[in-house]
């Protein structure tokens, strides 16, 4: 009767671990990550009785996690990939907007503006016009600044997540080397911890959305690496992962992983999950959209102060900038950013030579003694050359030019991060408060001598000489003193027609010779300094004929240097040591089309992404996730089998009860 009876109560038992496993499985249905365990279950060995064997009832041999490593590892690696291709989707997609819609982008107020220019060329003397054209100048101004506005609260952001991540990396590594720990103990018993590996599985597959970790198995260990090999986890020993300002450029966070005393910057090899998202998304698109944002600013400002500079205004003056000077002191100190490490106590400035040469990179400057440096463009990390602070004029590299600040000094081996561009769009401003300011005129008129009797004619005279340099004071005041200037020809005679240029003394300046009956193009240049003009004579003159080229201080109703401001806008100003360059709407619209491409490409991959993690999840639960129909079904099953068992007890009891009372 024993024998029956244990038989009964090892079905029992069995029966109720089996219940409890069911449950179990039942209530967990919708936890993260638990892998639905199931009994295994055997018979006990049978005993011997004379020649036979009878058996001894059941045992649970074990309560097994239905899991598979590699669906697991394969859904962890499917949640790192689709984590950073959501994330650099959705920073993405904000500049996209940005650039492209018409109520913030710059497409639309660099049309208003150019528009407001040719308006106001066709009546230069019209105030309502020339109004216009400083509001919408204003208007493009406050554009740009907003871009970079949004542009920068971006990056402040990236490095807002960046900090918040690495926090949680951090907590949700030290669980992972807390599970190993208690794992290891579990195991140490000769247990399976079901409910703590699920939990590691889990606490893994969270932290591979954060950042993408290699998980290797060692004992009963998870030991995690980043990127390229760099320890997180080992055993239950962590690494810390920091955000920290760039010493080399404060306004970047970077990746400092900190492991027994030694800390490395791992910023260049994470990738996957947000953090290598938000690094992809810094890296391809914030940071080259505000360098170009803030380049097209600055050629924009450069090319239109120039052009206006070769111009005359309402008062009879050489022009003025209608924008900040690119060079403003204010603005030449913010172009460079000192090395946290430096051992000196100076920066420099950086002046922009010529804005059309200007990319988009940013450069390391890094000092051989405390005035050679070396210049290093960081976008192709090719050596631009050398320099020495006291060259006078400065080396130019790209566009720009250094100088040492005022205060400090600077140390061999001190290293700068200089940035031409990226602050050109928060910088960009309207100086002028005057439209009778606008130089829309040139400073040489021509004129034709009413006492002319051949057919020869002249063009509109184009000043040549560049005013906006550093002597421009003087050829400015060179140009109002030596004109007026009369060029008078002579007879013609062997197919060719010589003049006279003279002075208003009636002095001789110089002498030359067209073709009479053809094109002539002429470039005269007199004066102390020297300027240039050129100018065209077509026809044949009379002998004695003269045409005269004077300073236009009357020519208020003269447009042709507004002409030229318009043609700014398809003129190939931007990037022209790149394939011949582009023109300032070309730029931008290159950009937009750029990050257009990128988010569209960026849309196709977080979809292929999406679908990949989804094919992995499904993979793993059809294995190891809860299937609530089936263990239904179990938990009837088990409830009968505890029934049953219980029959065979009261069976044993019976018969030991029928035993003793025939006794």
């Amino acid at each position: 009767m024993s024998n029956l009876l244990s038989i009964g109560v090892s079905g029992l038992s069995a029966s109720q671990t089996a219940l409890n496993t069911v449950g179990q499985n039942i209530t967990n249905a919708d936890t993260a990550g638990y892998s639905r365990q199931l009994t295994v279950q055997t018979n006990n060995a049978g005993m011997k009785t004379g020649t036979y064997f009878v058996g001894t009832g059941t045992t649970i041999a074990d309560v097994r996690r239905v899991y598979s490593a590699y669906l697991t590892t394969q859904m962890q690696t499917s949640t790192a990939l689709d984590a950073d291709a959501q994330t650099y989707l959705a920073q993405t997609n904000q500049v996209n907007s940005l650039l492209s819609d018409s109520t913030t982008g710059l497409s639309k107020v660099l049309q208003n503006f150019f528009a407001s220019v040719q308006t106001a060329s066709s009546s230069p003397t019209d105030a309502a016009s020339r109004q216009l054209v400083l509001t919408q100048a204003e208007n493009l101004t406050q554009r740009f600044n907003s871009v970079s506005t949004q542009l920068n609260a971006q990056s402040d952001y990236v490095n807002a997540q960046m900090e918040s991540i690495s926090k949680q990396v951090n907590t949700l590594a030290s669980s992972v080397a807390s599970y190993n720990q208690a794992i290891s103990d579990a195991t140490g018993s000769g247990s399976v911890p079901n409910d703590l590996l699920d939990k590691r599985d889990q606490a893994v597959t969270e932290l591979s959305n954060l950042v993408g970790v290699t998980v290797v198995q060692q004992d009963n260990n998870y030991n995690l690496y980043l990127g390229t090999g760099q320890q997180l986890v080992v055993g239950n020993n962590v690494a810390k992962l920091e955000a920290i300002p760039n010493p080399n450029d404060p306004t970047q966070d970077i990746l400092k992983l900190t492991s027994n005393s030694a800390s490395i910057d791992v910023t260049s090899v994470v990738t996957g999950g947000q953090l290598g998202g938000l690094l992809r998304y810094r890296s391809d698109i914030l940071q080259p959209t505000q360098n170009e944002v803030g380049r097209m600013a600055i050629v924009l400002a450069d090319s239109i102060n120039t052009q206006l500079e070769q111009g005359i205004d309402l008062d009879g003056q050489f022009g003025t900038s209608l924008f900040k000077d690119v060079n403003d002191p204010s603005v030449v100190s913010q172009r460079s950013l000192a090395s946290g490490l430096n051992a000196g106590t100076s920066n420099l400035n950086v002046s922009i030579d010529d804005s059309s040469a200007l990319t988009i990179s940013d450069y390391k400057v890094t000092f051989t003694s405390d005035t050679d440096y070396s210049v290093t463009r960081l976008s192709d990390g090719k050596n631009l050359g050398s320099g020495n602070l006291s060259d006078d004029p400065a080396t130019s590299f790209d566009g720009f030019s250094i100088s040492k600040q005022d205060i400090g000094n600077i140390a061999q081996g001190d290293t700068f991060t200089v940035i031409p561009t990226r602050t050109g769009s928060s910088n960009i401003a309207v100086s002028m408060s005057d439209s009778n300011d606008l130089a829309f005129a040139t400073p040489v008129s021509g004129t034709t001598t009413t006492s002319n009797y051949g057919s020869g004619t002249i063009t509109a005279p184009a000043l040549t000489t560049d005013l906006s340099n550093s002597d421009g004071a003087a050829l400015k005041a060179s140009i109002q003193a030596n004109l007026p200037v009369k060029l008078v020809f002579g007879a013609a005679s062997g197919g060719t027609q010589g003049y006279t240029v003279y002075d208003a003394s009636g002095n001789s300046l110089s002498v030359g010779s067209i073709i009479p009956g053809q094109e002539n193009n002429l470039s005269l240049t007199i004066g102390s300094p020297s300027f240039s003009f050129t100018t065209t004579i077509n026809g044949s003159p009379g002998s004695g004929d003269s045409f005269t080229f004077s300073f236009n201080e009357n020519g208020a109703a003269d447009n042709r240097n507004a002409q030229n401001i318009v043609s700014l806008q398809t003129a190939k100003t931007v990037g022209k040591n790149a394939g011949g360059g582009m023109s300032i709407t070309g730029a931008y619209s290159s950009l937009t089309e750029t990050v257009g491409a990128k988010t569209n490409q960026a849309d196709l991959d977080a979809k292929a992404t999406s679908a990949v993690l989804t094919q992995a999840t499904n993979s793993r639960d059809s294995l190891s996730g809860v299937n609530l129909d089936e263990e239904a079904a179990n938990l009837v099953k088990f409830q009968q089998y505890y029934t049953a068992s219980s029959q065979i007890i009261k069976a044993a009891q019976q018969t030991f009860d029928t035993l003793i009372s025939s006794l």
